[in-house]
This record gives structure tokens, sequence and C-alpha cells, in this order.
């Protein structure tokens, strides 16, 4: 949990040199959040350093069954990679400056290029379970933003602008990727709601009419985080269930875990294509 005495400027920093310690000599300039059921992809890394959250200072733990809550840094196809297996999120007690926390000790690395996913409901009727989504925008409607508070000008500016928060040449290289490697992506906008509890069939009609495709708990303070810190973003959605109203069941947790280890051989696919290229492309800006 973050200190009281120390700034979140120096708490970013204390953290990165701390993971830079621990690293083995990598240097990642391209890092990667890993959502619910998804964390086994940093399992396939080369050269495998992994660090439980715990022992990193101002870490936030995970307590979400499927987000294991270690980082582990590796190389893919050759390239040094840093990956979070787990996030935390403000419904498990959390600020929004904690949740947005590990994100920042991520770009603090010295990554030019930060790859966010999660396990997202289905609001796109044309979706189905299993399904990839490359995110192009978001509704930030969990009513927090993790920028409130006194802003620090060595982080970001006090008013960052999203108008291009996901990149359109990062989308266009996942769809490239998803090209090459056979894996068919969706495209669409990502809402997140506060949750713990699952959305009323109400709320996903309303997301449907706001421009909603998947809807989730999750990602969108990172993103924001990312933002503020001049570091691009990308990011990918696994559908692992239709939204409420839609489908004909109760929505559960295990649903979510089990549609992600179902597809989990065609997401390493696709980011074992997509991380190296984005890394060979250096940090040239979108």
């Amino acid at each position: 949990m973050m200190g009281r005495t120390m700034g979140l400027y120096e708490q970013v920093h204390e953290t990165a040199q701390a993971i830079r310690a621990r690293a083995g000599g990598l240097s990642p300039k391209v890092g990667i959040i890993l959502g619910s059921g998804l964390g086994d992809f940093a399992e396939s890394f080369s050269d495998k350093v992994v660090v439980p959250y715990a022992e990193l200072p101002h870490f936030p733990h995970a307590s979400v069954p499927g987000h294991a809550g270690r980082l582990v840094m590796g190389r893919v196809r050759g390239e040094p990679v840093v990956a979070m297996q787990g996030r935390v999120h403000a419904y498990e007690g959390y600020t929004p400056a904690q949740v947005a926390f590990p994100a920042r000790v991520l770009c603090a690395l010295g990554l030019h290029t930060l790859v966010v996913t999660n396990a997202a409901g289905g609001v796109n009727l044309a979706f189905k379970p299993g399904d990839m989504m490359v995110i192009t925008d978001h509704l930030n409607l969990s009513g927090y933003n993790p920028l409130n508070g006194p802003n620090d000008d060595r982080l970001g500016p006090r008013f960052p602008d999203m108008t291009t928060a996901y990149p359109a040449a990062l989308q266009a290289q996942l769809l490239e990727s998803g090209t090459r490697t056979g894996v068919v992506l969706k495209q669409g906008v990502y809402a997140i709601l506060a949750g713990p509890s699952y959305e009323t069939p109400a709320e996903i009609r309303m997301l449907r009419m706001l421009g909603a495709d998947a809807v989730g708990m999750s990602t969108v303070p990172e993103v924001i985080a990312a933002n503020h810190m001049g570091v691009r973003v990308a990011g990918v959605s696994c559908i692992t269930n239709l939204a409420a109203g839609i489908g004909n069941k109760p929505l559960t947790h295990e649903e979510v875990a089990e549609t992600a280890n179902r597809v989990k051989g065609l997401f390493t696919r696709l980011l074992e294509d997509f991380l190296p290229t984005v890394a060979r492309a250096g940090a040239s800006k979108a």
C-alpha cells in the first residue's frame, strides 16, 4: 500500500528501481497487464524473472481469483517484455490512484508502449463469448478518475489529452498481428462501471445506446495514467460472457474464467506476434 510521507512520483520511482534491481539485465520497452484468466501468457516467457507484488514497495496486492499477483519479466521471441499477472480494482477497496499505480510503475521502467487486456462482457449483439476485441476507445462511467487530487507535473500535465488514448497505428498493428496469426479480431468501445456487482439489463441497454461494445470493471484507470505519462496504449478485451439481458443464464466469475481458459491459445498466439513487433518498432509515436 502507498506510504504517507512519500509523494506519488517518489513512490513510483522507488518501486521501479526495486524492479530494475531484480530484472537480471532486462530492460523492457513494452509492458502488458494481463486481466482475469489471461495471466498464463506470461508463463511462456524465456529468461523469466518472477516477483510477487507483495515483495515490491508500495505495490497494491491483487485479491480477485484469476489474478495471480506477480510481476513477470522475460523475453518474447527475443524481445524483453514485462507483464503483470493480474491487477487490482477500486471495488477491492483501493483508491483510484492505487488502482493506476502499477501501470505508472511499468511506464516508469521506460516503456514506450503499454498493452492492457481484460475479460469483458459483450454488449454488442454481434459478439459472442470467446471473441477478442481491439479497444478503439473507452467510456469512463466508473464515477472516478486516477488523476483526482493534486497533480505532479513530473508525472504528466494537469489536463492530459485523451483524443488518441488508443493510437490508431497500434490498433492497426494489432489487426495485422491477427491476420498473420489467424486470430479474428473485433473492434469496439470498452465501458467501465464500478462493480463489483454485474450490470443490470437496463444498464446494458443504456451502454449500447451510448456506443459501448463491451463492459468491464478495470483497464480505464491504467489507460488514463499511461496517457498522463506519455506512454502509448493498445488494448484487447476477451469477450468472456454475454452481458445481462442478452444471454439466458446468470453471470458468474466462473464463466469468465472458463471462457478465458478456452481462448488462451489464440490469445497467446496473437500476443507472441504483436509484442515483439511493437518492441522492434521502437519508441516512435503513432
